[in-house]
C-alpha cells in the first residue's frame, strides 16, 4: 500500500525537489536486496542525442523559428476547427435568455443565419490564434533554455516544474498581446448582431470608433484567463510525459518509434487537462491533445532536436553519493 502511495506522490507534478529526491531514494546510497543494481540511467543531453541527425542545433534561431511555426499550426488550425462551438458558447454568455444551451444555441443560429452563420469569426480566430501559437510555443522554448542556463544544470533539474511554469507564463504574456486585437474583433463579429460580418468590416470600424484601444482593452482579462491555464497546460504536459516514460512505457524514449512517441505526446496532452465538466473535457481536452500532437509532429517532420525527459545530472548524483 505504501508503495502505491509513493508512486502517486512521485507522479505529482508539483512536488518540491527535496521531496522528489526522498521519494526516489536519492538522498543517500541506494541498496537493493532483491538483486544487483540495474544499469545506470543515461544522462540527459540538451544539445540533442547524437544517435540521430537533426536539421538544426537545439536552441538555434532555426530551431526557435520552426517551433514557432509548429505553434502556428497547432493553435491556428485547432481553434479555427471549433469556431462554431466557440460562437455558440460566446452567444450563450452574452444572451443566455436567447441561447439556452449548446444544442439550442446551434438550432437558433442555424435558423437565423444558416450554416454559414456558424463560421462567423473564423478569420480573426485563425489569424489571432496562429499568432498566439507562434509566441506561446516559440517563446516557451526560448524561455525554457534561457531560464535553464540561468539556473544551471543541477538546479534546472531540481526545479524543473517551476522552470516550466515560469517559461510558459513568460511566453503566454507575449502570446496574449499578439492575440488580443483579433480576439476583440472576433467577439464583436460573433456577439453583436449587425455590427460586422467579416474582419475586413470589423477592424476599420473598431479603429474609427475607439482607435487602437479597441484592440487591446481586453488584454488584461486575457492575461488573467490564459496565463494560469497555460502554466498548468505546459507544466502538467512536461511532467506527464516524464511520468509516462518512467512508469507506463516499457522502454526508453530513445528506443520508441516516432509514431509511439507521438502517441505518448497525445495521451500526455489529454491527461494534463482531464478535470472538469464533460463538455469541457471533450472540447479542451481534445483541443489541447491535438495541439501537442500537431506541435510534436512538426518537430518530427522537420527533424528538430527533441530532448528526452529530464534525468538527474551526473554532478548531482556524485554530490548525493549515488555514483562511485
Amino acid at each position: 500500500m505504501f508503495s502505491s502511495v509513493a508512486h502517486l506522490a512521485r507522479a505529482n507534478p508539483f512536488n518540491a525537489p527535496h521531496l522528489l529526491l526522498v521519494q526516489d531514494g536519492l538522498t543517500g546510497p541506494r541498496s537493493n536486496p532483491a538483486g544487483p543494481p540495474g544499469p545506470p540511467r543515461r544522462s540527459r543531453n540538451l544539445a540533442a542525442a547524437a544517435v540521430e541527425e537533426y536539421s538544426c542545433e537545439y536552441g538555434s534561431m532555426k530551431f526557435y523559428a520552426l517551433c514557432g511555426f509548429g505553434g502556428v499550426l497547432s493553435c491556428g488550425l485547432t481553434h479555427t476547427a471549433v469556431v462554431p462551438l466557440d460562437l455558440v458558447k460566446c452567444r450563450m454568455q452574452v444572451d443566455p435568455q436567447k441561447y439556452k444551451g449548446i444544442f439550442n444555441g446551434f438550432s437558433v443560429t442555424l435558423k437565423e443565419d444558416g450554416v454559414r452563420g456558424l463560421a462567423k469569426g473564423w478569420a480573426p480566430t485563425f489569424i489571432g490564434y496562429s499568432m498566439q501559437g507562434l509566441c506561446k510555443f516559440g517563446f516557451y522554448e526560448v524561455f525554457k533554455v534561457l531560464y535553464s542556463n540561468m539556473l544551471g544544470e543541477e538546479n534546472a533539474y531540481l526545479w524543473r516544474t517551476s522552470l516550466y511554469l515560469a517559461a510558459s507564463a513568460s511566453a503566454e504574456f507575449f502570446a496574449d498581446i499578439a492575440l488580443a486585437p483579433m480576439e476583440a474583433a472576433k467577439v464583436r463579429i460573433q456577439t453583436q448582431p449587425g455590427y460586422a460580418n467579416t474582419l475586413r468590416d470589423a477592424a476599420p470600424k473598431m479603429y474609427k470608433e475607439e482607435g487602437l484601444k479597441a484592440f487591446y482593452k481586453g488584454v488584461a482579462p486575457l492575461w488573467m484567463r490564459q496565463i494560469p491555464y497555460t502554466m498548468m497546460k505546459f507544466a502538467c504536459f512536461e511532467r506527464t510525459v516524464e511520468a509516462l516514460y518512467k512508469f507506463v512505457v516499457p522502454k526508453p524514449r530513445s528506443e520508441c518509434s516516432k509514431a509511439e512517441q507521438l502517441v505518448v505526446t497525445f495521451v500526455a496532452g489529454y491527461i494534463g487537462v482531464w478535470k472538469g465538466l464533460f463538455a469541457r473535457i471533450i472540447m479542451i481536452g481534445t483541443l489541447t491533445a491535438l495541439q501537442w500532437f500537431i506541435y510534436d509532429s512538426v518537430k518530427v517532420y522537420f527533424r528538430l532536436p527533441r530532448p528526452p525527459p529530464p534525468e538527474m545530472p551526473e554532478s548531482l548524483k556524485k554530490k548525493l553519493g549515488l555514483t562511485q
